[in-house]
C-alpha cells in the first residue's frame, strides 16, 4: 500500500467541479484533480428514483489527508449529501507518489 489516495466525487456541473477542484489544490489538500466527462447517474433520493448528468472528478492526495479533503469538498459542494469517497492506492510510480506527498500539506 502507498501513502497516497484518490478521492472520487461527483458534481452538478463542470463549473462546480472546476471551482472546488481548484480550491482543493490551492488549499494544499489535493496535488491534482482530474475532471472527467459527464456521466449519467441513477439513484434513489428521498424515496424517488432520480436521474441526472453529473461531472465526476478524481482528486489525488496523501492518504492521511483524505478525510480532510472529503470534508472540505462536502463543505463547498452544492448537494445536501455529496458523494465523496477515498480509494487507497495499492501501487504507484515512485516519483509520482513522492510528488503527490510533497504537494499536499
Amino acid at each position: 500500500m502507498t501513502g497516497i489516495a484518490t478521492v472520487y466525487a461527483v458534481f452538478a456541473d463542470e463549473a462546480e467541479a472546476a471551482r472546488i477542484g481548484r480550491a482543493m489544490v490551492e488549499a494544499g489538500l489535493a496535488a491534482c484533480v482530474n475532471i472527467l466527462p459527464p456521466c449519467r447517474s441513477i439513484y434513489r433520493w428521498q424515496g424517488a428514483i432520480e436521474e441526472a448528468t453529473e461531472i465526476p472528478a478524481l482528486f489525488k492526495t496523501r492518504a492521511d489527508r483524505a478525510e480532510a479533503l472529503i470534508a472540505a469538498i462536502a463543505a463547498a459542494h452544492s448537494y445536501d449529501v455529496p458523494a465523496a469517497i477515498a480509494w487507497p492506492i495499492a501501487a504507484a510510480h515512485g516519483p509520482y507518489e513522492s510528488w503527490v506527498s510533497q504537494e499536499v500539506s
